[in-house]
């Protein structure tokens, strides 16, 4: 009996050793001295994450409250989720980017201007010579497997020893704002051809009355109505993950159990994208590219976009996104029906 015990605890234990042990992790400020080596060569200096918490000690600045606050809120909302995991894998860091140089790690968000931040994190990193304008990068290059490391990536040693001592930012985004853009984006664009294959096809194969052969061979005309009829129908995740352009934010980046240090929004992005490049004490190296506006998915264009979708999808929708309002502190549209 007695070595029963001892051989189900001797396999337990290796099992858990397969894991990612991180239970929440908060940052704490007295071990972080700079970033984690690992035979890399850098000046000896004072981390992002030091100087984001030394800053506390002073007087804050109006930009250091408004980021106490999203952590804070961040750190409450998560209180009350109670269907959190305690344990994160390797395959969960896919999206989170490491900088080893200056002690970042950030988690992309497609259609929250990631794009941009890969193109800043190649110069930061020198992944993008001959480029030092993050600009002068091709948008397609900026998403080339293997141009950037994740986190992924490390061994389960190094996985911990960068989650407790390197800065970690995510930016967020209104979550209809979001999935509008990437409606528009993928299906709306004549040169997404590969979505409109792979996922277009499908859509109008299964959410479409008497569909066309050419639409059925194209895939390039499907409806946003067409498109929540499948984000909401239960088959679609039973045969496979969201793509990452609707996934939702906490499923990419679990900001339960990892405790980002920086919640960006994409509604304050030059401000917050700043603050960053400084905290990492690069600003003189890099600056964040501004864009022009014009082009942006907003508010009043979601509301266009779901003025003909019925109040039970709106809230089926609402339902299936509910926990990125939440977490992220958005307020709920206005323009929805169900309320």
């Amino acid at each position: 009996m007695r070595r029963s015990k001892v051989t189900r605890l001797v396999v337990s234990m290796m099992c858990v050793g397969c894991l990612v042990m991180i239970i929440y992790f908060h940052s704490d400020v007295t071990a972080v001295l700079e970033p984690v080596r690992d035979g890399s060569s850098h000046k000896s200096r004072r981390s992002p994450l030091q100087t984001l918490y030394d800053a506390h000690h002073q007087a804050e600045s109006a930009v250091q409250e408004i980021h106490k606050g999203r952590r804070e809120s961040l750190e409450e909302a998560c209180r009350s989720y109670t269907r959190k995991r305690h344990i994160l894998l390797p395959e969960d860091l896919k999206h989170i980017i490491v900088d080893d140089q200056h002690g970042l790690l950030y988690c992309y968000v497609p259609k929250v201007a990631c794009t941009n931040w890969k193109r800043v994190l190649m110069v930061l990193t020198g992944d993008s010579a001959p480029h030092q304008d993050p600009l002068a990068i091709p948008a397609n290059e900026a998403h080339v497997a293997g141009n950037l490391r994740t986190l992924s990536e490390y061994s389960t040693t190094q996985i911990n020893q960068r989650l407790h001592s390197y800065l970690k930012f995510v930016f967020v985004r209104d979550p209809f704002e979001r999935l509008v853009s990437a409606y528009r984006n993928k299906f709306t664009q004549s040169y997404n051809t590969a979505f409109h294959k792979r996922y277009g096809t499908k859509i109008i194969q299964r959410h479409r009355l008497h569909p066309q052969p050419e639409a059925l061979e194209r895939g390039n005309s499907v409806t946003f109505e067409e498109f929540v009829y499948y984000l909401v129908d239960p088959a679609t995740q039973r045969e496979e993950p969201f793509n990452e352009h609707w996934e939702r934010v906490h499923s990419l980046c679990h900001p339960c159990l990892v405790h980002y240090d920086v919640v960006g929004r994409y509604e304050t992005l030059e401000q917050d994208a700043r603050y960053i490049l400084q905290l990492a004490s690069v600003e003189h190296k890099v600056s964040f590219p501004v864009f022009s506006k014009g082009s942006r998915t907003t508010g009043d264009m979601a509301a266009r976009f779901f003025h003909n979708l019925s109040p039970f999808y709106q809230k089926k929708l609402y339902n299936l996104y509910h926990m990125d309002f939440h977490l992220f502190n958005y307020s709920t549209p206005a323009y929805l029906k169900f309320i």
